[in-house]
């Protein structure tokens, strides 16, 4: 069982066809926003199909957590979040887009006891644990992942990022070479 993640896919249909592909039916996909990218339309490329990546995600039969990213329009895909935290194997995970609170954590989220923090937005991969202070007698570590893009990469390197009961894996899709990792064994 794994979390396959990503973001900033900005309705690019191959883009989603290749993270379908990679999902077994116990895995779950978290997309750290901008899935559709329907605020800023590509009209007239024929990759960018945000409708049908819409429909196919509603017929998506593995667990997704989705958070709107700035380029996605709530009116185009209703029902999601800003943000979420949810638990997987041994996370407590703050899901965001990260144009709100860029590598950091909103002081509200700080009691919730998350230790993995999953953001897009920048298209370019990170993957590092920090100390963070919650209360004067207490510290945690908490882990800070941006998996990259697949679609839209800022970098040379066309990523994502897999957790799993043994840590944390950022791939590059072209080599399939692991180009960050941080177990948590």
């Amino acid at each position: 069982m794994k979390l396959v993640v990503t973001a900033d896919v900005h309705g690019s249909y191959s883009t989603w066809l290749t993270i379908k592909s990679m999902i077994k039916p116990e895995d779950a996909l978290a997309v750290a926003g901008d899935l559709f990218g329907t605020r800023y339309p590509r009209s007239g490329d024929f990759d960018y199909q945000p409708e049908r990546i819409l429909q196919e995600i509603s017929e998506f039969n593995n667990t997704l957590y989705f958070v709107y990213g700035n380029c996605d329009s709530k009116i185009f895909s209703p029902g999601y979040k800003d943000n979420l935290i949810f638990d997987f194997i041994k996370f407590r995970i703050f899901l965001h887009h990260g144009d709100k609170y860029f590598r950091q954590i909103p002081p509200e989220i700080l009691s919730e006891n998350v230790n993995l923090v999953i953001q897009g937005h920048t298209h370019v991969f990170s993957l590092e644990k920090k100390h963070v202070t919650n209360t004067p007698d207490s510290r945690n570590d908490i882990i800070f992942l941006n998996p990259g893009s697949l679609a839209d990469p800022r970098t040379s390197f066309y990523t994502y990022a897999v957790v799993d009961s043994n840590g944390i894996d950022i791939i590059d899709i072209k080599t399939a070479t692991c180009l960050r990792s941080l177990s948590t064994i």
